[in-house]
């Protein structure tokens, strides 16, 4: 995918994110702090004090997401950005670890 492109898609991804996080996160009555930032960048703070990192890495053409539980690396597949271990769905990933940093669950 063309540098371009992936920004593009990468950017879409993370602003779609971005209002469905906050759409369950209102929806379950969890506090979560949503930063959108410069870069590609998405931060999700806890009430805990932990975060979620969900960024766009382009020059993996990539979104990569650093939990507590670890990072994980998605690529574009045509039914969706997926894991480059096991082939999960970054929004099936992303629900359940923003559900076990909550400690409430989370769904889209």
């Amino acid at each position: 995918m063309a540098s371009a492109d992936f920004l593009a898609t990468a950017q879409a991804k993370l602003d779609e994110l971005e209002a469905r996080i906050e759409a369950a996160a209102d929806a379950a009555g969890v506090d979560i702090d949503i930063e959108p930032q410069a870069g590609g960048i998405l931060k999700l703070a806890f009430e805990d004090g932990s975060q979620i990192i969900v960024n766009r890495h382009e020059a993996a053409g990539e979104i990569w997401v650093a939990a507590r539980a670890g990072g994980f690396h998605f690529r574009p597949q045509e039914d969706g950005w997926r894991d480059t271990r096991d082939a999960a769905l970054l929004d099936a990933r992303l629900q359940a670890l923003i559900s076990q940093q909550a400690g409430y669950e989370i769904s889209w």
